[in-house]
């Protein structure tokens, strides 16, 4: 990676320790105020930094995550806009069960005021 594409893949790393390790309320430092989600969970799409970082504090309040992983980043730029996607791995515990499980996900990312913020997210488990 050259230096902008590990500077956006650190944004994307620093978010994602936000909610692995129960920092929701630094989310909104990473989330665009026009963030939208799809996740595999809803049927429709999560709209705006707000909702997002509920959405994400509603997860990491329900489980308790043993580790979380990213495989296999990828950072593509295209000027202002960068599309990062990577594989991840996640230990978790919710309802007094313990899951581990493969995913994907796909950040849009875009530069504002010098800082890189996600206006996109999709993420969904590794097809069986």
């Amino acid at each position: 990676m050259d230096e902008v594409e590990s500077e956006v893949w650190k944004s994307v790393q620093a978010l994602n320790r936000s909610w692995t390790e129960r920092n929701c309320e630094r989310l909104g430092d990473y989330f665009h105020d026009e963030m939208v989600a799809i996740t595999p969970t809803l049927g429709g799409r999560i709209e705006g930094k707000e909702a997002c970082v509920a959405a994400w504090k509603a997860f990491a309040d329900m489980a308790t995550i043993r580790s979380w992983e990213e495989v296999e980043p990828k950072v593509t730029l295209f000027g202002d806009t960068a599309v990062v996607t990577y594989y991840f791995k996640i230990h978790f515990e919710m309802c007094g069960e313990s899951m581990f499980q493969r995913g994907r996900d796909m950040f849009t990312m875009i530069c504002e005021n010098g800082r890189w913020l996600a206006v996109a997210d999709h993420f969904s488990p590794s097809p069986q």
